[in-house]
């Protein structure tokens, strides 16, 4: 089961355990989690999920789900907007940052054989432009917790944009990590407008303070 934020007879907003995919696993795991629920209400199970966008098998927090087609559909539409559907994250770089704020912008090829994402210095096929903005929340023994926003969302591109400048993600050795285990990454907040209704939805959510977040104040 995993902990549900928000749902309704559209859609469901829950967290994503580490270790969890996106697609195949965390359906299953949302709609056993929605159906617990129901059952307790005396209810009826609920309808088919839905999976409208992606986490990194690795990585944790908060994603929201369609549960009937027209709203996967106009889900899918508002994900690709990133004005209109904001992504929000928390991570734990090792390094610290000479800038406590700021944006970074790389073109990144994604190969798709080594699953793996590079930072290119041109544009050609299969390459896509990358943003995000960041804000170094707190520093603690040569690591920086850092508060990121998304305006692109482009495979792996919060680990390979940090890891590139040498501040990898604390967990992450594919990306260069000196430290193992899970990834510290977490998708903290999402805010959109519902598909249907438009009502503005807000959800957030923080790390458990252990592992790579352990010490850090996570307000």
């Amino acid at each position: 089961m995993t902990k549900i934020l928000y749902e309704d007879k559209y859609i469901a907003v829950a967290i994503k355990p580490a270790g969890v995919l996106s697609e195949g696993e965390m359906p299953d795991l949302l709609a056993e989690s929605l159906a617990a629920i129901r059952a307790e209400r005396g209810e009826a199970p609920p309808n088919a999920i839905y999976p409208v966008h992606r986490l990194d098998k690795e990585v944790s927090g908060v994603m929201v789900s369609a549960r009937t087609k027209e709203a996967a559909a106009k889900l899918s539409q508002l994900v690709s907007d990133h004005e209109a559907f904001r992504k929000q994250y928390l991570a734990v770089v090792e390094g610290t940052l000479a800038e406590r704020e700021g944006v970074l912008e790389d073109l990144l090829f994604h190969d798709r054989f080594k699953n793996k994402t590079y930072v290119v210095d041109r544009m050609r096929g299969g390459v896509k432009a990358a943003k995000l903005s960041y804000e170094v929340r707190e520093e603690k023994e040569g690591k920086s917790l850092l508060r990121i926003r998304l305006y692109t969302g482009r495979t792996h591109q919060i680990r390979v944009q940090f890891s590139s400048r040498r501040l990898p993600l604390a967990g992450d050795r594919r990306y260069g990590a000196a430290g193992d285990g899970n990834i510290a990454l977490f998708s903290e907040s999402l805010v959109f407008p519902h598909p249907i209704t438009r009502e503005m939805i807000s959800v957030f959510a923080r790390p458990e303070a252990e592992g790579h977040w352990s010490g850090f104040t996570l307000d």
